[in-house]
């Protein structure tokens, strides 16, 4: 029953992580001087941010957005289909998230998947993972079913975004 004045208890949509590499886990390797993978950083991060309500973190893959392919792709959507959830986070290389993006929004899920990423890797000084992650679990909890892009704080529908790569900002396709 609620008090007087409280407002209802807000139901907290379970949620699926999934990583898929990019830059957002990325590690600096002082013995070669390489950026590359190791375990995702996402454990950690939703522990520190205290996240709440029902939450997975799956690992599909660890690769740079650049290597990835058609099969790659494929694979994500088919993460995103057995995931039991309806609301999924797709933490995703930069470079090409918008055509995987495209891929899981003609696809049409009956849920709500929102992509993110990172600029600089989050084991890095100056990173934007956590607050982008932060924002993508937001966003996934409260858009409705359909595919997004969300960086640097707005999310966009996956078939109005594209990578502005001089000013590494996402942006609507018609500015």
């Amino acid at each position: 029953m609620e008090a007087a004045g409280l407002l209802p208890a807000i139901l907290i949509m379970n949620l699926r992580i999934l990583a898929t590499g990019g830059t957002f886990d990325k590690r600096y390797d002082p013995m070669t001087g390489v950026l590359g993978f190791g375990e995702t950083h996402l454990h950690e991060i939703v522990a520190r941010a205290r996240v709440a309500g029902p939450l997975e973190v799956e690992v599909v893959m660890m690769i740079d957005s650049l290597e990835m392919v058609d099969a790659h792709r494929q694979r994500v959507l088919a993460a995103c289909r057995a995931a039991p959830e309806p609301a999924l986070v797709v933490v995703h290389g930069t470079d090409t998230m918008v055509e995987t993006a495209r891929v899981l929004g003609q696809a049409a899920l009956a849920k709500t998947i929102v992509l993110t990423g990172a600029m600089v890797p989050y084991a890095l000084a100056d990173s934007d993972a956590s607050f982008n992650l932060g924002a993508a679990i937001g966003f996934a909890r409260s858009l409705p079913q359909g595919v997004w892009v969300a960086m640097n704080g707005i999310a966009r529908p996956w078939s109005n975004v594209r990578k502005n790569r001089e000013l590494g900002v996402f942006e609507p396709l018609d500015e």
